[in-house]
């Protein structure tokens, strides 16, 4: 009897596994959601003006550490791609501007910093783990989505927006 619940358990796994599968692909390859936020640099920002480029939204919070240790990263990124086509937003999901403000202080970047205190485009990206990327190509569809990071992770994001830049 408990190899029999053992292989039920088992399969009701992988079942779930494929579902979660499932759905994690059917965030790609659809149009990327529309937003306008606030810039921290003042004024408003939306992703249609950047319509014809490869963009990639990083979903960050102050308060993690791996988002801290990726911006540098990105921030390279950014510099090196920007004449070949490319963008990066990054979207903040803190509450409070000044906290922002000050990591920014330490930490400079020289991409957009957008503000979304209220979650609403985190949420219309169902991003769950901080920090979140999402690669948006040309057309405004979403190709890649990464949650998370480790070192190396950056590796990953270049192939993709070489790729894309190609494309």
């Amino acid at each position: 009897m408990h190899n029999f619940t053992a292989k039920i358990f088992k399969r009701a796994a992988c079942a779930a596994i494929i579902v979660a599968s499932a759905a994690f692909a059917a965030d790609t390859g659809g149009p990327a959601p529309a937003f306008t936020l606030t810039a921290l640099s003042g004024g408003q920002a939306a992703l249609s003006q950047y319509k014809g480029q490869v963009v990639l939204v990083n979903f960050w919070a102050t308060w993690c550490g791996p988002c801290q240790q990726e911006m540098p990263l990105l921030d390279q990124m950014y510099k090196k791609y920007k004449p070949a086509g490319f963008t990066l937003i990054g979207v903040n999901v803190d509450k409070e501007e000044p906290a922002v403000k000050e990591l920014l202080a330490r930490k400079p970047v020289s991409f957009p910093v957008l503000l979304d205190p209220a979650n609403q485009v985190s949420k219309a990206y169902h991003v769950d783990e901080m920090p979140s990327s999402v690669i948006i190509d040309r057309k405004g569809d979403i190709r890649y989505i990464h949650r998370g990071y480790r070192p190396g992770d950056e590796n990953e994001y270049q192939d993709r927006i070489r790729q894309l830049i190609r494309e």
